[in-house]
């Protein structure tokens, strides 16, 4: 075998091939990218796709957070051609293949584009007015108000006569039981149901006002309860004999 250097053959260089596929994926890449970014406008979000067929085959473009992030071609004949994507570029050859069938695929865009002028012309944007929940929440906030009033006063009074940091209180009013959690800032909630019950009183937001109107006239009987307990606990210690 001779040494390499006695070898006299000539090594194609290849630097110039794939400069050239460079500098044409990032002109595709740019170009696309426009396609890219007025798709994501047209339909609405920053993460999608669509295609576009045209006489040689298919054009996919999908993007995400509004960019480009992959391009694909699908010949008519079978295979695929990722023109533009995150991973390796593409071969020369078929590049060049998928690059001759571009300039359809931008015009199938454009078709598609301009199938969409007028669309909306006869859409009716004279909407009724929106009535405002204000009278309504503002009457569930005096509600809820009142409501939050009492148990931090039955959450006052618990605690003192329990010495504890925190505890319930709970009593059947009409068969539907009713809870009372306290701490030492007050009524932490009051709930309606049980475990899976309406919160009337809680740390992360009032009720709804159809849950007020249900469940707020009998709250009377919940304190009712609540005072009968009160009264038995004084009965108690009166029977208590020094």
């Amino acid at each position: 075998m001779a040494p390499l250097s006695d070898l006299d053959v000539d090594i194609s260089d290849v630097d110039a091939v794939a400069a050239r596929r460079d500098e044409v994926l990032a002109a595709v890449r740019e170009h696309a990218g426009r396609v890219a970014y007025n798709l994501a406008r047209l339909q609405g979000g920053d993460y999608g796709q669509r295609s576009f067929s045209t006489e040689r085959g298919e054009w996919t473009v999908k993007y995400e957070a509004g960019d480009l992030e992959y391009l694909r071609y699908k010949p008519q004949g079978g295979g695929e051609t990722y023109v533009v994507s995150t991973q390796q570029p593409a071969e020369p050859e078929p590049l060049a293949r998928a690059l001759a069938d571009y300039e359809a695929f931008v015009e199938s865009y454009n078709d598609y584009v301009d199938s969409l002028d007028g669309m909306l012309d006869d859409v009716d944007d004279g909407f009724p007015p929106v009535e405002s929940t204000d009278t309504v929440v503002d009457e569930r906030d005096r509600i809820v108000g009142r409501v939050e009033e009492a148990c931090n006063t039955m959450a006052g009074e618990l605690q003192r006569y329990e010495g504890t940091e925190y505890g319930t209180y709970s009593a059947r009013v009409a068969s539907t039981r009713w809870e009372l959690k306290w701490d030492l800032d007050g009524a932490s909630y009051l709930r309606v149901g049980g475990s899976g019950g309406v919160y009337l009183v809680s740390q992360y937001g009032p009720p709804s006002a159809a849950d007020i109107r249900e469940y707020a006239p009998a709250f009377g009987g919940f304190v009712e309860a609540y005072n009968d307990h009160v009264a038995d606990l004084e009965l108690d210690l009166e029977r208590i004999e020094l």
